[in-house]
C-alpha cells in the first residue's frame, strides 16, 4: 500500500501540469480553430476577406475545397479555404 501511495505522489505533479498545458494552450487552441472553421462555412458570395498572405479580396464563387475570388475589375484567381485568414468588416 505504501508503494502506490508513493508513485502517486510522484505521478501527482505531471499530471497536474499535463492539465495546465491542456487548459492553457490545447484548448484555447481547439476553440480558435473551431472558430474559424465555421467562420469560413459561413463566407459567401460578395463577402471581402482577408486572405493568409495580406490581400483584401471579393468571394465571386464557394466550391467544395476553394473559393473563387476577384483581385481586382481583371483578376480573378482560385483560394484554398485554409488560406482565409479572416472576413474584412469596413
Amino acid at each position: 500500500m505504501e508503494n502506490i501511495g508513493n508513485t502517486l505522489a510522484q505521478l501527482l505533479p505531471l499530471i497536474v501540469l499535463i492539465a495546465i498545458f491542456y487548459l492553457l494552450i490545447i484548448r484555447p487552441q481547439q476553440t480558435q480553430a473551431k472558430k474559424h472553421r465555421e467562420m469560413v462555412a459561413a463566407l459567401d458570395k460578395g463577402d471581402k476577406i482577408i486572405t493568409s498572405g495580406g490581400f483584401i479580396v471579393e468571394i465571386v464563387k464557394r466550391e467544395e475545397e476553394f473559393f473563387m475570388v476577384r483581385l481586382n475589375d481583371d483578376t480573378i484567381v482560385k483560394l484554398a479555404k485554409d488560406y482565409v485568414a479572416k472576413k474584412f468588416e469596413q
